[in-house]
This record gives C-alpha cells, structure tokens and sequence, in this order.
C-alpha cells in the first residue's frame, strides 16, 4: 500500500465523517431542538409550514451546533424554503426570525444576506424580504443541492444529478486524454489503489473518499476551467446521494475495476475508451440497490462555514 493511501485510510477513521455507512442512520445524534422556543416565548405564526416543522428543523440543526449561530440560521431557513414550509413570495420578517430563533438582528441580517446570494430570498425597499420561486434559485449551489436532497424533491434532486454527471463526466474522462499529465495519472492511480484497500477492509468511508478525490481530479484534467468548475457538483452528488444510485456509490469490486480501466485509457491515450468506461461506470445499479427514502427525521449535512 502507498504511503498516500495508508495516510487517507488512516484519516478516515479517526475523523469524524461527513458520509453514513451501512450501519448509521444519521449523521449526529437526535437531540432536543435547539432552535425551540422557551417555555412561554411568545412565536409568531409561519403560516405554511407543516405542523411539525420547528421540531423537526431543530432536529436537524442539533448536530451543528459550533457552527455559529449565522451558519444554524441559514441551514434552518435554507431547509425550510427548498422543502416548501416556506413557501414562495413568502415575507420574512427578520424580527420575527430573531424571535423564532432566539437569534440576534445582525446574526438575522447576515443570514438573509447568504439567502440572498443563492437565489433564495429577495430584499427590496418598502417590499421587504421574500422567498423567491424556484426558477430563480442557484440550484448548483452545494447547499442547495444537500437540502434538496434531504427534503421532498430528494427523489427528483437525485434524478437531476444522475443527469448531469451522465452528461458531463464521460466528456471530461475522454477529455482528459488530451491534457493527463503523470502527476495526474499517478493521482488518479493511486485514488483506485486507495479505493481497492478501502473495499477489502469494508471502510465504506475512506472508499466515498477516495471515489470523490478520483471524480474531482479527472475533472480538473480535462482542461476545461468550467468543467472544472462544475467538480464541487459532483462532489455534492456523490456526498447526497442517499443511497446507490450509480457504480460509484457502494463499494464493489465492478466498480474498482471500472475506475482502474479508466485510469488505463487515459494513460494509454484511449479517449473513447475512457469515455466508455465512464458512461459504463456511471450506468452501473450495485446488487441490492435500495431507493432512498429518508424519514422525516434524517439529519442533513451540517451547515458550512458562510
């Protein structure tokens, strides 16, 4: 084994991880809500909402608590609108959200601020803040992409990313043919190497690893700026997916087999063959593929860093 894949497999577990194996449910333990209200607080109505919304959003944001009050804030609010408690055209009162949340004016402000950014909300003079329909959402963002995938569109947001890295990773796979370089080639290799251990052992965690570093790489290899830009999609892809839904997801050894041939055609200046492989890998179902159906309780990733 490389030193390389002795160090990740070793990282692997003794870090907390971002991605659930067999055996795990959730990603943080179930804790009372910490967005919930005290005793006798007195809580605006969020019309819209499902009855067991506060509940369930404090759930969720429990696991994430270090974070900053800004990062829990825009976690709960962004779930709330993609899952649709929030509905469009639906105003924010930030005093309300302050209340709500137990949070202060300028944690609300800043947190509107990253809604914002990513489509979410609207801010206008004499209008206020309102949630924006979809069609105006940055639906590439990863954080939208996580808690689509996590709420009721779970099933379409999976169907979406399948798509598109049907549509994009092949071409990047024959494209980087073309521009492979040997520190690349030997990145990609050592990915597969890494991956190989990781099956043998059954540590599903440094494998998802691995496959996502291999994924990114061949990305950026492909010599294509907006390509590249699109490998923090398909790291997202492959961190939400919930369950198998293509090769790359479970372990196999079909899977290996197929990152290996890739890496064989790319250093062999086999762009067809590359792009096959890929197209082939990417259409695999594993055995005993199970749909993704998380519960109501199914904690999402924990917030990031805004």
């Amino acid at each position: 084994m490389t030193t390389l894949a002795h160090s990740m497999m070793t990282a692997a577990r003794t870090t907390d991880s971002s991605l659930t194996g067999p055996g795990e449910t959730t990603r943080y333990p179930r804790t009372e809500a910490a967005g919930a209200p005290r005793a006798g607080a007195s809580v605006p109505s969020w019309d819209g909402g499902e009855p067991d919304t506060a509940a369930r959003v404090g759930r969720r944001a429990a696991g994430s608590r270090g974070r900053g009050l800004h990062g829990q804030l825009v976690q709960q609010l962004g779930q709330m609108i993609v899952s649709g408690d929030l509905g469009a055209d639906r105003p924010l009162v930030p005093e309300e959200i302050g209340q709500r949340f137990e949070v202060s004016r300028t944690v609300v402000r800043e947190s509107l601020r990253v809604l914002e950014a990513k489509g979410l909300v609207s801010a206008r003079p004499n209008v206020g803040t309102r949630v924006r329909p979809v069609s105006d959402w940055n639906l590439l963002d990863p954080d939208i992409i996580e808690w689509r995938a996590f709420g009721p569109q779970r099933e379409s947001q999976r169907r979406e990313l399948c798509e598109l890295r049907w549509t994009i990773e092949p071409l990047a796979a024959r494209l980087a043919v073309g521009h492979g370089r040997d520190d690349i080639q030997q990145r990609l290799a050592d990915m597969v190497e890494i991956m190989g251990h990781a099956l043998a052992q059954g540590d599903q965690l440094t494998f998802s690893r691995a496959d996502a570093e291999f994924h990114a790489v061949l990305l950026q290899a492909a010599g294509n700026r907006m390509l590249e830009h699109l490998s923090g999609i398909v790291a997202s892809a492959l961190h939400v997916s919930g369950g198998p839904v293509t090769g790359c997801e479970r372990p196999t050894e079909s899977s290996v087999a197929l990152h290996q041939r890739i890496v064989e055609a790319v250093g062999t200046g086999d762009g067809p063959g590359a792009e096959a492989a890929m197209r082939k890998l990417l259409a695999v179902r594993p055995e005993q593929a199970q749909p993704s159906q998380p519960s109501a309780d199914h904690v999402v990733p924990a917030p990031r860093e805004h």
